[in-house]
């Protein structure tokens, strides 16, 4: 047929093979997404990213080239084998959510046409593949060998996963008669010996009522009757149990006949599923082929004065700008698409007399937009690591079925879905990147201004990419400070101010400029499949030599798969931060994630318009990656969209990168996937207030990997938060009794004022919190824990 020779033989032999290989999950891949443009160009590209299993694994995944069509010809693709299927996905990235096709190797033919190509083809789909070298051919093919070997046993061994239905059936129905009919023979056995039991039985009633009759001592006569009560009673004995052996049999006989219901229903719904996909998968073929065929796609592709590039959210041309037959994407409705349309502008008369103000934020240097501060700082060594988060398995829906109809903010969970932070501490974290403000104070014009403040805005979410887990709730009453005042010129303080529901009071001040305060109200919908996490509050950003007042509100949360899958996180909405002082406005747009959009993943879009609407600055970029700014030079009405909307034109200078993501410390996967910021978050200091979030009990046992006695340590606090909440709950009805005005409970650091701008009421720092940690006077706080 074909068929490479695996050199190895026996099942060890992928490892000993492969073993000399690095897992790309142990060492970090340098930028794939960035490359993406690149990917296609040639098979050096795919040296980097080697095939890689771990000695034993069932896992093998690298990088090979996959036949699209006669257009585009082979493109990259990251591959990953594991329990018998083959799956590939357009970047590593993806494997968190899109699975682009998946190939059964049990039923699978493995080919190999030359010395890099491998054809797999199993029920009419052909993959036709390309290593980079013979040598990593050889590798797959032995890795695809082996695995299609493990699969074809599994299948032979587990009948019942084969998908066979008709010849499972019937092996289930014999199986359950056989057992039946054994327990009725062994039923008969029983009833054999009853009738023995009660002939015996009656015989030796029978003699011992003659021996009864008989003269003998009355001792002996007793304990003649004493052996009659009891063969009596032996014989009632036996009798009910071969009664209770006959229900049994009937209840096993009842109950076999629903089982084969149950599994017949499940069966008939999995063949249906199965034929559901098979109809999709043909229109999807048909949408596609459509949309390939359509006559007007390019002709009413509108072209621009100079060559189309988006300032950082336009597709290029090469490499992954379009994909394969069964890959390719669609746009979704043109409601979400963006408004405008951007070119980059190519005179450099224009360029030179044009140049934004905005390198000025950075010392001067106009390509060096992180350039550190030039002044000397004094940093304080801080830890790198926790210890590793432990591999507990729980089942989700054995908790979730208890749950049905109740608020989710009261549901109480274990830790094991938490990661070891306090949502104070998680609203902390929106500081990561308080160096964009620091720029953004020293910016002249108030528009680059807004362009940093909107860099920020975005940049907080960045760390949720992979932070499924959820933060504890916090105590009513909890703090949680970050002092990085020698460090950085900051110091921050959150309270939890209310519990039911939960809200958290922030304030945030900085000598180089700046402060921040927001109080957010976390409100959450559970929809089945996903959870959405809507932050409901302002944030307000004050800058001190200009009195630049900025407002905005964070955009909504989403959590998929909840019950089924694999979790991960998505940011969609609207931001529109405003200057109340000029009234200018950015507004910002997160797209959500669409398996048919064109779009890169969690693209943001955004224009910085003056108090008269004209736009002077396009955002675009990844709440996940970067953000990149570019100055508009010239703007014009563009062509009508598919409902008649005119879009603009604007022409730009080339983009200018505001932000961009720190890399994940060594080992994060381990660690909860924290960012360096949060690795320190719940560090032990000295001197902070006996409600700090560093103090709490439960979360401390949770971090060092105790997590059985982090469960009964936040029962016991949970337990004790409802018993003041009790208590206050009576004072309130007994000075409601007796006429008297009963206050209620109060934050210690913040107060609730009228908010002159939004009018909303909301809590403030109204002080004394930072003088009481100096004199370490903390009389006034409660004890919480």
């Amino acid at each position: 047929m074909g068929k490479a020779a695996a050199p190895c033989s026996g099942s060890g032999g992928i490892a000993s093979i492969l073993s000399a290989v690095p897992c790309l999950s142990c060492k970090p891949q340098a930028d794939v997404d960035g490359t993406m443009s690149e990917q296609g160009k040639g098979s050096a590209s795919s040296t980097a990213g080697a095939p890689a299993a771990a000695p034993g694994s069932d896992t093998y995944k690298g990088w090979l080239f996959k036949w699209t069509n006669y257009l585009k010809g082979y493109q990259r693709r990251w591959f990953v084998l594991s329990n018998g299927l083959l799956s590939y996905y357009r970047t590593q990235a993806e494997m968190a959510h899109t699975c682009r096709g998946t190939i059964n190797l049990a039923t699978a033919h493995i080919d190999t046409e030359d010395a890099c190509n491998i054809v797999l083809s199993s029920g009419g789909r052909t993959y036709h593949l390309k290593a980079s070298s013979e040598v990593e051919r050889q590798r797959w093919v032995t890795a695809l060998e082996l695995a299609k070997a493990k699969a074809i046993r599994m299948m032979h061994d587990q009948s019942d996963d084969s998908g066979d239905e008709e010849p499972t059936s019937q092996s289930d129905r014999s199986e359950i008669q056989g057992t039946l009919k054994t327990l009725a023979s062994k039923l008969d056995d029983l009833s054999t010996c009853n009738d023995l039991i009660a002939k015996h039985g009656a015989a030796l009633q029978r003699s011992l009522s003659e021996l009864e009759g008989l003269r003998v001592p009355v001792e002996g006569g007793e304990k003649i009757k004493a052996v009659n009560e009891r063969a009596t009673l032996f014989r009632i004995t036996s009798n009910a149990m071969i009664n209770a052996c006959r229900d049994f049999l009937d209840l096993a006989e009842t109950h076999s006949r629903r089982w084969q219901r149950a599994l017949q229903h499940e069966r008939e719904q999995r063949i249906r599923l199965e034929e559901t996909i098979e109809q999709l998968a043909k229109q999807h073929n048909s949408l596609e082929r459509a949309w390939r065929e359509a006559p007007a796609l390019s002709a009413s592709t509108p072209t621009a004065p100079a060559p189309e590039k988006a300032a950082g959210s336009e597709r290029p041309q090469k490499g992954e700008a379009s994909d394969e037959d069964e890959d390719t994407e669609y746009f979704d409705a043109m409601e979400d698409s963006p408004a405008f349309i951007t070119v980059t502008a190519t005179d450099h008369t224009q360029h030179r007399r044009s140049v934004s103000n905005l390198s000025g934020a950075s010392g001067g240097q106009p390509n060096d937009w992180h350039q550190e501060d030039n002044e000397v700082q004094l940093r304080r060594r801080r830890r790198s690591r926790i210890p590793d988060k432990p591999n507990y398995s729980l089942n989700l829906w054995s908790i979730m079925k208890n749950c049905i109809g109740k608020e989710l903010s009261k549901i109480p969970m274990p830790v094991n879905f938490n990661e070891p932070l306090s949502m104070l501490q998680r609203l902390t974290e929106d500081l990561e990147y308080h160096e964009l403000l620091d720029k953004a104070a020293r910016c002249e014009s108030s528009l680059e201004q807004l362009c940093y403040v909107a860099a920020f805005s975005v940049s907080s979410y960045s760390t949720t990419v992979h932070r499924t887990a959820k933060p504890f709730n916090p105590l009513l009453g909890e703090t949680y400070e970050l002092d990085r005042m020698d460090e950085y010129g900051y110091r921050s303080l959150c309270e939890q101010v209310s519990h039911h529901p939960p809200a958290a009071a922030h304030h945030v001040f900085s000598r180089r400029g700046w402060t921040l305060w927001q109080e957010i109200t976390i409100a959450s919908k559970f929809r089945g499949k996903y959870l959405s996490i809507m932050p409901l509050g302002a944030i307000h950003l004050q800058f001190h030599s200009t009195g630049n007042h900025f407002v905005w509100r964070k955009v909504t949360s989403t959590v998929h798969n909840i019950i089924v899958g694999k979790l991960w996180i998505d940011q969609s909405g609207d931001i529109d931060i405003v200057n109340h002082r000029t009234k200018e406005t950015c507004q910002l747009k997160f797209s959500p994630y669409s398996y048919f959009s064109r779009d890169v993943p969690r693209k943001v879009t955004g224009v910085v318009t003056d108090s008269e609407g004209q736009a002077h600055y396009i955002l675009s970029g990844t709440w996940d990656d970067k953000i990149e700014c570019s100055k508009i030079v010239q703007s014009s009405r563009g062509g009508s969209g598919s409902e008649g909307k005119q879009k603009t034109v604007y022409q730009t200078l080339s983009p200018k990168l505001l932000w961009k993501k720190y890399p994940l410390p060594e080992n994060a996967e381990n660690m909860y996937y924290f960012s360096s910021l949060a690795l320190t978050l719940n560090e032990p200091e000295e001197g902070v207030g006996p409600t700090d979030s560093r103090l709490r009990p439960d979360q401390r046992l949770m971090e060092a990997g105790r997590w059985d006695e982090a469960n009964v340590e936040k029962q016991r606090l949970e337990e004790k938060q409802r018993a003041v909440r009790r208590r206050r709950e009576a004072e309130a009805s007994d000075a409601l009794e007796e006429g008297r005005e009963y206050e209620g409970y109060q934050p210690l650091w913040f107060h609730k004022r009228i908010d002159a701008i939004t009018g909303e009421s909301s809590f403030v720092y109204k002080g004394g919190y930072w003088e009481a940690k100096e004199r370490q006077d903390w009389s006034l706080c409660p004890e919480i824990f």
